[in-house]
């Protein structure tokens, strides 16, 4: 696969070049920064790339993953592009990204300017091999490949991120646990570097999660198991991180190591970190029964969907994906999951 990191504007050579780990590792061809200084925080002119994939990407479908929620303070999907808000080795970065007649312009803010380009790349799906998958298998599975050649599986490779974010999410619904990150991250994250959208913040780092005091969890609905959790696990911050150059699989199992992380947490975690193929999230209280009225009609249990998953083996994450987009729901004859309320507890 080929691809390229073109600079937008003649500028000197210097910028993403000079970070040698990030572009030429995704064999991205990496060119000269356009604009502005991967130091300068706040500066108006942002550092500028332009990446040109060899496939389609569709952004925010690939990014989807990484957004907790239509209010979620570190992922926007605005009218004029999307705008990610997070951590690098080098500091704090806001990237935003749009499409462009021959690719898709990235500008980056912040002293994690240049780093924040160079793993791009990786978000996008760069690194993500469809051509093994066998779509003909089943009807729906090749109509949604068809309908969606841009979905890509995203690597991210910031694990606290989606550690803390997943960890969240446990045993309760969506919109409790979109509060809860949105508060959190709102009062404990950085202000995003540059011309962000409005409240928008980089999440906190393993640290800035580990010195969370135990009434601004209480205060956002996160109970005192989940809490302990992620601060446990970020007490042992950079040993988390190193999990981001194990095989997907790998990092999983070292993940469920942890006091607190089993199976659906470990696989939602490496889904986004790793663009981990096959991680699908057993567990879910909706997910096998959604899955399985998709694709035979009927509800089922985790033993069902791995049953009915099984002849994806190695791709099974990707056929999650696909049915997903494509909006199948199953009819919902229960009443709702009640939203619990843990401050009384």
């Amino acid at each position: 696969m080929t691809l390229s990191l073109d600079p937008v504007a003649a500028g000197s050579a210097a910028g993403c070049a000079s970070s040698a780990a990030g572009c030429a590792s995704s064999a991205a061809g990496c060119a000269s920064s356009s604009a502005g200084s991967a130091g300068s925080a706040g500066a108006a002119a942002p550092l500028e790339h332009e990446y040109r994939p060899a496939h389609e990407v569709d952004l925010r479908a690939t990014l989807l993953p990484h957004r907790r929620g239509r209010h979620d303070p570190a992922t926007v999907f605005a009218d004029d592009g999307v705008w990610l808000a997070f951590r690098t080795e080098e500091g704090a970065a806001t990237v935003r990204l749009t499409r462009s007649t021959t690719g898709i312009r990235m500008q980056a803010w912040g002293p994690g300017a240049a780093s924040a380009l160079d793993s791009i790349p990786a978000l996008l799906g760069a690194d993500d091999d469809w051509s093994e998958l066998d779509a003909e298998a089943h009807p729906l599975v090749a109509e949604a490949r068809h309908r969606y050649p841009g979905l890509r599986l995203t690597r991210s490779q910031r694990i606290v991120d989606a550690l803390a974010a997943a960890v969240i999410e446990q045993k309760i619904t969506s919109t409790e646990a979109f509060r809860a990150w949105r508060m959190l991250v709102t009062k404990h994250g950085e202000p995003a570097p540059g011309p962000a959208p409005e409240r928008m913040r980089v999440p906190p780092s393993a640290e800035g999660w580990h010195r969370i005091p135990s009434w601004d969890w209480h205060r956002a609905g996160v109970d005192p198991r989940r809490s302990r959790t992620v601060v446990e696990a970020t007490a042992r911050g950079a040993a988390l991180q190193r999990l981001a150059a194990r095989e997907g699989a790998e990092a999983q199992r070292l993940l469920e190591t942890f006091s607190g992380i089993g199976v659906w947490t470990s696989a939602e975690i490496v889904q986004r970190t790793h663009g981990d193929p096959d991680a699908v999230s057993f567990g879910d209280y909706h997910l096998s029964k959604t899955i399985g009225f998709a694709l035979v009609g009927e509800e089922l249990d985790d033993d069902g969907l791995a049953e009915l998953l099984e002849p994806w083996a190695g791709h099974r994450q990707r056929v999650v994906r696909l049915v997903l987009a494509t909006g199948i729901a199953r009819p919902r004859h229960g009443a709702r999951i009640t939203i619990q309320d843990h401050r009384d507890h």
